[in-house]
Parts: C-alpha cells; structure tokens; sequence
C-alpha cells in the first residue's frame, strides 16, 4: 500500500513538473520592471494587482536602484522600437540595463520571474537579444504560447534548467504568476 502511494505521488510530481507548475518560491514584495520598454508591462502590473501580489513598478529601474526591501525581480521581456524611443533609450543600452539588473538581483539572492506576454509580435532579433540574458538568470518563466513557436523559449528554459508555463493568452499568464508567490 505503501509502495503504491509513493508510486503515485512520483508519477504526481512528474507530471507537475512536466507541465511547468511550481510550487510557491517567490517572496514579497516583487519589483516589476520592463527589459524592452514594451506596452506589455503595464498588463502584467494589472495582473499582479488582480492577484493582491504586493509590488513597485519601475519600468526603467537600474541596478543601482535594486536592494533588499524587493524579493523577488518580475522581468516583462519584449521590445518596443516606440517603447524604447518613448523612453529614450537605445537597444543597445537596455542589453547593458538587463545585464547589469541581472547581476545585482543575482548579488541580492533574489528571485528573477521572466514573462513575455506579447506572442510573436513581440519576437524578433531585438526581443530575442533581450530574452535570452532573461531567461539564463531567471528561476521561472511564464511566456504567451505564440512566442514560442520557434521553440526558443523552451530550449533556454531547458538550457536554464527552470520551470517554462505557456499560456494561451496574456490574460491567463495571470494565475501561474500568482501561483509563484508565497
């Protein structure tokens, strides 16, 4: 009987892993922020409010901004050439942004959740320079199903060795995002 428990709740956790779920690893309060000056951020910061997630939003914060009060680092990846002007930034510049965040949420010890939320509209050579540093440092990731039809994503999670969620739409990236937190 024993036996047949624990052989159920190995296949359990097998297929929980296999299908991207996690269990609760990330603290709060999260600081979300923009690595492409893209639109898409100011959708995931409805859904974390929806959540009752405890966050600050700084699209553009720098590393020297980062410390101990935020826990864990919430990275909406996709570029916006008009987000990226708007900004007044080049792509260029957001790479050295996103690695230099990147390393000092890494000195932090803080958790790092990627999303791209915005499909194949938001891929492309600029996004793909910016995700990819994404991806190498984050310890999750929840991305929209059309973003991955090259299969980028789940090669550099697997690379990553972390978690990848796809949703069918932004609206449903909701519920795995919450499902992070503790």
């Amino acid at each position: 009987m024993k036996r047949t428990f624990l052989v159920f709740a190995l296949l359990a956790a097998i297929a929980a892993s296999a299908f991207g779920q996690v269990a609760a690893f990330a603290e709060k309060p999260a600081l979300v922020t923009s690595i492409g000056q893209s639109a898409d951020f100011e959708m995931i910061k409805v859904l974390l409010t929806r959540a009752k997630i405890t966050f600050q939003a700084d699209p553009m914060v720098k590393a020297e901004s980062l410390n101990a009060s935020s826990k864990t680092l919430v990275i909406v990846v996709g570029a916006s050439s008009k987000g990226l002007g708007a900004a007044g930034i080049s792509a260029e510049d957001e790479l050295k942004r996103t690695q230099a965040l990147l390393k000092k949420a890494k000195e932090l010890k803080m958790s790092v959740i990627t999303l791209h939320v915005g499909g194949a509209s938001r891929r492309g050579a600029m996004s793909d320079s910016l995700i990819k540093p994404c991806m190498a440092a984050s310890d999750y990731a929840i991305v929209v199903a059309s973003g991955d039809e090259d299969g980028l994503f789940t090669s550099l999670a697997a690379q990553a060795k972390i978690p990848l969620v796809k949703v069918d739409r932004l609206s449903s990236a909701g519920t795995p995002l919450a499902a992070a937190f503790k």
